[in-house]
């Protein structure tokens, strides 16, 4: 009967693949760079790399049929059916309720951790609760169908973990080791929870190696992880916790992502030295925050930044492990003007909510010129895709109202108009979003436009950025 109900289940998750949110256009280029034609381009909004989202939203359920409807999947193997079973009485649904009629808000998973009353699971799974405690509170379910309060003891924001403490404890399966797990590269795993909350279930996959382009050490998980199964354990064949389902690639076939366990050890080293949890997680999460961005400015600026050539101008720009630039052009087209583009974004933020990631670095440049307009024409031109407007909804609640200022700068080779907005957050003090717009106006027919945000930083880190940017622009010569 058990291996009856584990095929069922495993149906049930690959039918979540098969219904999980389409690709991009393009697994190779940002979002910023599949939108409209150059010639109607403008500096785009700062873009946070949307290719990797934790997979906790509230699933849309199936309609009548549609399971039934699915191609029979193979069957799980044995040492998963009998690591699922196993696993079992330990494995919990973490949903988040509205206060105010206890409305199920979203859902994920989580573990007991020994035979404790602990159990881990992502930051992301409990954020709801973490920053807005008197809106949102939680509830657990067993694999049992039974129901109990959840109580959130400590956050990792960076490491997207969270403990919290239930009032029923587990049985001993999952031990979290003192020492990172030695993996690898092909060596089976098993990811737990409960998909698209159609019940909890195991997918089978293989360890792929680390992720090089996240600020933080991502185990990459070649198997699928659905919506719901956020903070579920990842386990070896012999039932040791490798890591804890995070994240899932939306433009890639079961390329998912786990935290690796190291870092959930160090949380519970936290919770065992201090186990009252905070009253107001919210200047911790800034504590975190601010560490972060300190070590991501640092690393940003350890070298001078790199110069690229943009017609007569030279562009500074990060290329690195962190931070990836792709280039367009509208040279071929038959336009009045033509405009190169390129844009550099970081390829990890930190989640903070489901609104808003941070801790990230955007930069965009664009070389415009035309060799037939009127100079008073595209003075217009330029100055109409000077975006100085565009800085996101002045109305944000997280965020104050951005606070700019202009001028005219001469760098050792090139004159620009530069604007320089600040705006704070709301609920983390100390924390600020900073944009520079330049324009050149050095020449007729050419004007150069380039936009740099970096989010979540402090004031100082801000300043920093700003000027180590603005002070790297020049002309090469060319012409």
């Amino acid at each position: 009967m058990k291996r009856v109900v584990l095929a069922l289940l495993l149906s049930l998750l690959g039918f979540g693949a098969a219904t999980a949110p389409g690709a991009p256009p393009s697994a190779t280029q940002p979002a910023a760079q599949t939108g409209g034609a150059a010639n109607r381009a403008s500096a785009p909004a700062m873009q946070l790399p949307p290719a990797q989202l934790p997979p906790a939203a509230t699933p849309t359920a199936p309609g009548p049929g549609e399971v039934e409807a699915l191609d029979p999947l193979p069957q799980p193997s044995s040492e998963a059916q009998d690591l699922y079973a196993s696993a079992r009485p330990d494995l919990l649904q973490i949903r988040m309720l509205l206060k105010n009629g206890r409305t199920q808000s979203t859902v994920g998973s989580g573990f007991l951790v020994g035979s404790s009353n602990l159990a881990l699971t992502n930051y992301h799974v409990v954020s709801q609760m973490a920053l807005d405690p008197d809106v949102y509170t939680a509830e657990y379910i067993d694999t049992d169908g039974n129901t109990g309060p959840v109580e959130l003891m400590a956050v990792d924001v960076l490491h997207d973990l969270a403990v919290v403490r239930v009032n029923r404890n587990g049985s001993g399966f999952f031990k979290v080791p003192e020492r990172p797990v030695r993996l690898r590269q092909g060596q089976r795993l098993y990811s737990l929870g409960n998909p698209l909350d159609l019940g909890f279930a195991i997918s089978e996959g293989a360890y792929n190696g680390v992720l090089q382009r996240s600020f933080y050490n991502r185990l990459i998980f070649g198997g699928p992880i659905n919506s719901g199964m956020s903070g579920g354990p990842s386990i070896t064949a012999s039932g040791t916790v490798a890591g804890i389902n995070v994240a899932r690639r939306l433009d890639g076939e079961s390329v998912s992502f786990l935290v690796p366990v190291e870092y959930a050890q160090e949380l519970l080293r936290e919770v065992a030295a201090k186990p009252a949890p905070p009253r107001d997680f919210n200047p911790l999460i800034a504590q975190q925050l601010l560490v972060h961005q300190a070590g991501m400015v640092d690393r940003l600026l350890e070298e001078p930044l790199t110069l690229k050539g943009m017609g007569p101008y030279l562009v500074p720009v990060r290329d690195s492990g962190q931070v990836r630039c792709w280039g367009r052009s509208t040279v071929k087209s038959a336009a009045v003007y033509n405009v190169d583009a390129m844009s550099c974004v970081m390829q990890s933020a930190v989640y903070v909510s489901e609104s808003q990631q941070t801790g990230a670095v955007a930069v965009t440049h664009q070389y415009i010129r035309s060799g037939n307009m009127e100079p008073l024409r595209f003075a217009s031109l330029a100055s109409s895709l000077f975006k100085v407007d565009n800085l996101g909804s002045a109305g944000d609640p997280r965020l104050t109202k951005p606070v700019c200022t202009e001028g005219f700068v001469h760098t050792r080779s090139l004159p620009l108009r530069a604007v320089t907005c600040v705006r704070g957050y709301r609920k983390f003090e100390g924390l600020y979003n900073f944009t520079l717009l330049t324009a050149s106006t050095d020449a007729t027919y050419a004007s150069l436009q380039s936009r740099v945000d970096v989010s979540g930083v402090s004031y100082e880190n801000g300043m920093r950025v700003t000027r180590a940017f603005l002070g790297a622009f020049g002309r090469s010569g060319r012409r």
